[in-house]
């Protein structure tokens, strides 16, 4: 494994020597994102209804943490590993289907819940319910594009993330300030059922290997991929580049809805709109340059896609420090905007390399090891780490200590930036061996 990236780019078939994606890469493009859009509006509308759910409920930020975070994630990621395995063996579409009838369900269910422990409990549904679409969806994508090709299409992949916080952020905050939180769950959960029919009708699915010098050859069991990951040291710093980045990334978005709220007073309808604007909007956009951006260096060697990825969060972590202490809500949209266009940056361009130094038969379940660390600790931890710290500095902030507890927390994106740097010096090494 560790010398599969100097081996990319060999001859095999048309579309492979040519270096150009597959026919109908468009349109399973197009399809795998929707997924991905619907499956992130339903994981995040949670964070625009957590007033709400708290009043009605009683909770504390600790347990609105626990909603948003662990419940979830723990689920989401374990059962992500033998759902990626079938994906490296069976039908990736009929897993990804079977995946959106499942979390859309649940979400829908949640607006049925009658406490805490019930919406938890549908929470671990939903997660276990989208475990089952992004690494298949990735390896997908791997047989669609050349690898010089594939940080872009996973940026595009990765616009998922800002369409379904646009479509949770402001349809889940409109439709919760005219009919209240389960309205909303509701609203958000039953499109999936609709996108599950269209995909059945027009995703087609491509060979597997098609970039490949080689045939693939039949998957090993997941603990021999999970060894061969860290085994390879570029990959090993990649783990930990995109578990700081997923650790700050869901820590932070769950709770700026709630934050803005809080301190500036905002409605939720105006809150998701803000929010949608600031970092779903201007973050796609920034996701697809960054991966344009990557790609690009890519011509010249991955390291300096990723120095690229290491050198954004010293650029946008003051200014998003400053928005948040700020007591002016203008000066801390301004603040926020640049901090914004970079928030979707990176894993477009993390999952590429993940497919780009995976062998084939190991696409899926690397991804699938992958999100496992960055959803385990990041999404899992990221909210309720704030939450416990909001909690923790309430005593002595009062009201300004969620703002306080997302600044502290920025920080984190250093860890990132430092593996991301060491990741790119690994592959700068190994590119140096191979010539």
């Amino acid at each position: 494994m560790n010398n599969h990236i100097n081996n990319v780019g060999g001859s095999g078939a048309a579309a492979h020597t040519t270096g150009q994606p597959l026919s109908g890469h468009r349109n399973a493009l197009t399809l795998l994102m929707m997924a991905y859009a619907l499956s992130m509006c339903d994981r995040m509308i949670l964070s625009v209804l957590f007033p709400e759910i708290k009043a009605e409920f009683t909770l504390s930020d600790t347990q609105l943490g626990l909603l948003g975070g662990v419940s979830f994630a723990f689920f989401y990621a374990t059962m992500g590993l033998p759902i990626a395995r079938l994906s490296d063996q069976y039908s990736r579409k009929r897993i990804i289907i079977t995946s959106l009838v499942v979390f859309s369900l649940m979400t829908a269910l949640c607006g049925l819940a009658g406490g805490f422990i019930s919406l938890l409990l549908l929470r671990v549904g939903v997660g276990i319910g989208e475990a089952g679409v992004n690494p298949a969806s990735h390896s997908i994508i791997a047989d669609y594009f050349p690898p010089q090709r594939r940080a872009l299409a996973m940026s595009i992949l990765m616009l998922g993330g800002s369409v379904g916080m646009i479509l949770g952020f402001v349809g889940g905050g409109v439709v919760a300030e005219h009919y209240g939180w389960r309205a909303a769950m509701v609203a958000v959960g039953l499109p999936g059922l609709l996108l599950a029919f269209v995909m059945g009708k027009l995703l087609k699915e491509p060979a597997r290997s098609t970039f490949e010098t080689q045939a693939p050859e039949p998957p090993p069991p997941i603990l021999t991929t999970a060894r061969a990951m860290w085994q390879n040291r570029a990959m090993r710093h990649l783990i930990f580049c995109a578990i700081a980045t997923g650790l700050m990334s869901y820590g932070l978005t769950q709770w700026l809805p709630t934050f803005f709220m809080r301190a500036h007073n905002l409605s939720q309808s105006q809150t998701g709109m803000l929010i949608a604007g600031l970092f779903g909007i201007s973050g796609a956009i920034g996701a697809l340059v960054a991966g344009k951006v990557f790609d690009r260096l890519a011509a010249r060697g991955f390291q300096y896609g990723m120095w690229m990825l290491a050198i954004v969060p010293f650029l946008t972590m003051p200014l998003f420090i400053m928005g948040l202490l700020t007591d002016e809500l203008t000066t801390a949209i301004v603040l926020l905007i640049i901090p914004g266009f970079a928030a979707n940056y990176a894993m477009g361009p993390v999952f590429a390399m993940v497919q780009t130094l995976s062998p084939v038969n190991m696409r899926a379940v690397s991804s699938a090891i992958m999100m496992l660390f960055i959803n385990l600790i990041g999404m899992g931890l990221g909210p309720l780490l704030v939450g416990v710290l909001s909690d923790l500095l309430t005593p002595r902030y009062g009201a300004d200590a969620l703002g306080i507890a997302l600044a502290c927390f920025t920080l984190v994106g250093l860890w990132g930036a430092l593996h991301s740097w060491l990741c790119g010096r690994v592959l700068a090494k190994q590119k140096a061996q191979s010539a």
